[in-house]
């Protein structure tokens, strides 16, 4: 497996991802129950609350599906050192070339940083990539979506804490 399909997760939102996937799946037979229920009110075309419970049903088997892929492909650690350089599960602040202030964001899956109330950019991003292991201090620069280049510092990279 490579670095690129590995999602890097701490325990605790290891933890959190596990535990949602087993209450969707023991939600499972709930939603089975209204389909069925609904399915015997009558006229399937007409019936909202069957095609709701189908809907609902599709997108809770595409989020099962989702944590199942992540879990597995999860690679779960302690939280990266305190040393100044940017990589997944670090707070990032940085500055964009022009700019006065500073932005912060969690380099980390969406999956990661779903409590901590931060952005969060992938490292898979055009600006994630561009800024893996750089060190504070260091600029760096990246495309745009629409081709323009992009100059970036790293202000400070800390770990992640929920």
């Amino acid at each position: 497996m490579s670095d690129t399909q590995v999602t890097w997760l701490t325990q605790d939102a290891y933890d959190r991802l596990k535990h949602e996937l087993d209450e969707k799946i023991e939600n499972r037979a709930v939603i089975a129950t209204r389909i069925n229920d609904s399915r015997e009110e009558g006229d399937l075309k007409e019936n909202g609350g069957y095609h709701a419970a189908r809907e609902e049903q599709g997108q809770q088997e595409a989020r099962i599906r989702h944590l199942q892929e992540l879990l597995r492909s999860a690679k779960v650690g302690e939280a990266p050192k305190n040393d100044g350089l940017a990589e997944p599960g670090k707070i990032l602040t940085v500055r964009y070339d022009g700019d006065d202030q500073d932005e912060k964001f969690l380099l980390a899956t969406r999956e990661e940083g779903a409590e901590g109330g931060l952005d969060v950019y992938s490292p898979d991003s055009p600006l994630g990539k561009a800024l893996l292991g750089a060190k504070e201090g260091e600029a760096r620069s990246y495309t745009l979506p629409n081709g323009n280049s992009q100059k970036v510092t790293l202000v400070k990279a800390v770990p992640y804490a929920v």
